[in-house]
């Protein structure tokens, strides 16, 4: 391939990351509707730009017709874990699926870069279905914390604008960033349940007071509009320092009201 027509040799990559968004996001929608945990807390995706990729086959000397076959991360997946011991739940995830083959995995988590970088990658075999038939194109997937992503965006950030040739003294503050960042997924690991807790009560909250309001909407437009303004003062009290047992009260309270009206 001594010429590459871009716009067409990208659209099965672009593909792929958009599939594999839908599929990762939806793995995480699936487990909170059945209300269990899910390590997957977000998912991005995104498709090399072809100025990166030129610059990444002359830097390793990819012949422009071999990069489809050599060139690992075209097609690039974040998924972001709030603790570091989802990432081997995710990994887990994706080794048991069957609609990609796993080509290698490289572990930055256990085995930690020099520069302090930390990531879980794995590289895979993704087929995807064209008008012109089945492709299969590589793509690969970075897992990691939350807290490990935002030190590797600051670390993509200053290698591009030294060049990759990072002044020392800057290298040094970084890697004591990555390990402070690292001692912060500890310490959070170390509380988890209790974060897990809290969040699962802010979703029951959250959705207590959803269904209210629905219903205090749903009063209103029956031309109840005195009873609508009582559950609306009760909820903004609740808002403050109301807990589940009371907001479920009051839920009750606004079924049996439009009960009486249906």
């Amino acid at each position: 391939m001594a010429v590459i027509e871009w716009k067409s040799f990208l659209i099965p990559y672009d593909q792929a990351v958009e599939e594999l968004k839908v599929k990762f996001r939806s793995i995480r929608r699936e487990l909170r509707k059945k209300n269990e945990y899910s390590p997957i807390e977000f998912v991005t995706g995104r498709v090399k730009e072809v100025s990166s990729i030129l610059e990444k086959a002359n830097k390793f000397d990819i012949p422009l017709d071999r990069i489809q076959y050599e060139m690992e991360d075209i097609a690039g997946l974040r998924i972001m874990c709030q603790f570091v011991d989802d990432i081997d739940k995710v990994v887990n995830i994706i080794r048991e699926r069957k609609d990609m083959h796993i080509i290698y995995e490289k572990d930055y988590v256990t085995n930690v870069k020099s520069s302090g970088y930390r990531s879980y990658h794995m590289i895979i075999k993704y087929p995807v279905n064209m008008a012109s038939g089945m492709c299969e194109v590589l793509a690969e997937f970075q897992i990691r914390t939350l807290a490990m992503n935002f030190w590797a965006t600051v670390e993509h950030s200053l290698n591009y604008k030294y060049k990759h040739a990072i002044p020392i003294d800057i290298k040094g503050k970084l890697k004591s960033a990555a390990d402070a960042a690292f001692n912060l997924d500890t310490e959070m690991l170390a509380i988890k349940d209790e974060i897990k807790d809290a969040q699962k009560l802010f979703e029951v909250k959250s959705s207590l007071v959803s269904n209210i309001v629905e219903n205090i909407l749903t009063i209103s437009s029956l031309g109840k509009t005195g009873e609508a303004s009582r559950f609306t003062e009760e909820l903004n009290k609740l808002l403050e320092v109301g807990d589940v047992f009371e907001l479920t009260s009051l839920l009750e309270e606004t079924k049996k009201v439009l009960e009486r009206y249906k």
